[in-house]
């Protein structure tokens, strides 16, 4: 499964990958936007155990985000249980080498088209900590909604703060 697109490609997590994914997610800024169960500093292990966890998974829910063919960062959904189980939580995250060049709002847009195309979901749905600014954009210009800001939600770096919720229903 290849998905291309103008800026980058979309694959599953794949052997050789480990290098590249250590290089652009060991990074305390990339860390800084992310929840806390991303690993930091990120080690070989860490890229080892997630390629295997994610390599064999069909249809795949996390896929790298290729650049030059570089995987350069990554791509996923959780799809939702019991109730909630027409809904889908999209995360991302991109090395800082790739930041500003309209890469991740191309991959969220693909990304969101293949969830509604292979998963029983109806409502796709993002959560930004307040100051990732650059992440609310990229969802706004993807086509979500600000539906919800939850007040002291989140703690990160030992900061309590609000978090915002976008999300995008299927046509």
């Amino acid at each position: 499964m290849l998905i291309k697109l103008k800026r980058c490609e979309l694959r599953p997590w794949q052997s050789g990958d480990e290098q590249s994914l250590i290089k652009n997610a060991n990074s305390k800024k990339v860390w800084d936007n992310v929840r806390d169960y991303f690993p930091h500093p990120y080690t070989l292990k860490d890229a080892e155990e997630w390629i295997v966890r994610n390599r064999d998974v069909d249809p795949a829910v996390n896929l790298a985000i290729v650049v030059d063919g570089q995987a350069a960062g990554g791509i996923g959904i959780v799809v939702k249980e019991d109730v909630s189980r027409i809904n889908a939580e999209i995360g991302y995250w991109l090395g800082e080498d790739y930041w500003n060049r309209n890469i991740m709002t191309e991959a969220v847009s693909a990304m969101v088209d293949y969830s509604f195309d292979n998963f029983d979901v109806i409502r796709i749905y993002a959560e930004v900590f307040e100051k990732n600014y650059a992440s609310r954009k990229v969802l706004q210009k993807a086509g979500f909604l600000e539906e919800a800001i939850l007040r002291f939600s989140v703690i990160k770096n030992n900061e309590i703060m609000d978090s915002y919720v976008y999300s995008i229903l299927r046509d």
